[in-house]
């Protein structure tokens, strides 16, 4: 990988996200920084490169890692993210990826990660069979037993592949939606459910990025998102189903194009993505849990009432600011968002000062007693 030094400040080590160093035995072989053999340490899901020296700001260096993994073959826990099973692979932020030393456990299933995003990223996956492989970014070509896949602008990259897999296609605008699934999976429904997820959010939060969009069966555990990919699990069904897809779509745009400390600050992610995706379906409900301050991280929240007060409870503040502002200036405002933050880093202050200013009237009243941290 070619890194770029944008912190601001000198570094001399490179911290690198990869849920491999955590659920897949990881082994480092030769790490190198600019052709220099060096020693990196692995902490829980966090691979730390030492430069050998100091990169100043604004400076490029080169590190090429090798390790060895071995995907799980159960969905016990959180072994879903990276697992082989039901006749499917699935592989989550397996790549290591410049990001922040994050604990990856946690109380709930909240989201333990901050990457940075990536202008360009060539992956060529190899398999002793043939699979469908579903992908971040778009496939470029086939030789033999090799598939090359190229993506931009992207914070993660994220596969799900099966010999079983059946391929539907349509298209929304420029957008190509790719369906991968297994028989008796919902096809049908789910393509629906996609394609009129990802038009009627890209009118309310500003058109979808990419030329395309990947919508995976996954082995099983949770709905998941990637960047032009989303899993939903084998087993979901109903009006889940439904919510779980535009929920998932949703994130393209949070935690896709407008990164956030996804573990310190889950409101900025699941919060925003969420009141996009109930306005868009329609699908609203109240929270099952006392109503909670919004600005703690995923490791201060239950199992319980994690979900409920973050996605449930967070989206409808943010309905409620909607109707105080007017739907034109919310929306407006969440575009500029966006705008300002593009393939760049947010947060929840961020996205709660961009609202503030989109509006002359004064929604500090609103923000204090849920963010008592922030404002």
């Amino acid at each position: 990988m070619t890194v770029t030094n944008t912190s601001g400040g000198p570094i001399d080590r490179i911290e690198l996200e990869a849920i491999a160093a955590r659920l897949g035995h990881l082994a480092l072989g030769p790490v190198t920084v600019d052709g220099r053999r060096v020693v990196p340490t692995v902490a829980d899901q966090t691979i730390t490169v030492p430069l050998g020296g100091v990169l100043p700001v604004g400076a490029v260096t080169t590190l090429r890692l090798s390790f060895r993994a071995t995907l799980r073959s159960d969905l016990a826990g959180d072994d879903w993210l990276f697992t082989r099973t039901n006749g499917i692979i699935d592989a989550y932020r397996w790549l290591p990826w410049v990001s922040l030393a994050r604990p990856f456990d946690r109380p709930n299933y909240g989201d333990p990660f901050y990457t940075a995003s990536s202008p360009h990223v060539r992956v060529a996956i190899t398999t002793d069979r043939r699979l469908v492989i579903a992908a971040t970014g778009r496939h470029v070509s086939t030789v033999g037993l090799t598939q090359t896949f190229e993506a931009h602008d992207v914070r993660d990259f994220t596969i799900t592949a099966s010999p079983y897999y059946r391929v539907s296609t349509a298209h929304v605008g420029s957008t190509t939606v790719r369906l991968y699934a297994r028989s008796g999976f919902p096809v049908s429904a789910v393509m629906r459910y996609a394609t009129v997820a990802l038009r009627r959010e890209g009118v309310l939060a500003g058109a979808y990025p990419y030329g395309e969009f990947s919508v995976a069966q996954s082995a099983g555990g949770d709905g998941m998102e990637s960047p032009e990919l989303i899993w939903l699990p084998r087993e979901t069904a109903g009006s889940h189903l439904r919510w779980l897809t535009y929920h998932e779509t949703a994130h393209q745009w949070f935690y896709g194009l407008v990164g956030s400390d996804q573990a310190r600050q889950p409101f900025a992610d699941e919060a925003a993505a969420d009141m996009l995706a109930r306005t868009a379906s329609h699908i609203w409900r109240p929270s099952r849990c006392p109503t909670a301050r919004l600005d703690r991280s995923i490791y201060a929240y239950s199992a319980r009432c994690y979900f409920e007060i973050v996605y449930v409870q967070g989206s409808r503040l943010l309905d409620k600011i909607r109707a105080r502002m007017g739907s034109a200036a919310y929306w407006a405002a969440i575009r500029g968002y966006i705008a300002a933050h593009r393939h760049g880093l947010g947060g929840t202050r961020l996205l709660l000062e961009t609202l503030d200013a989109g509006t002359p009237l004064n929604l500090r009243p609103l923000y204090v007693p849920r963010f008592p941290s922030l404002f």
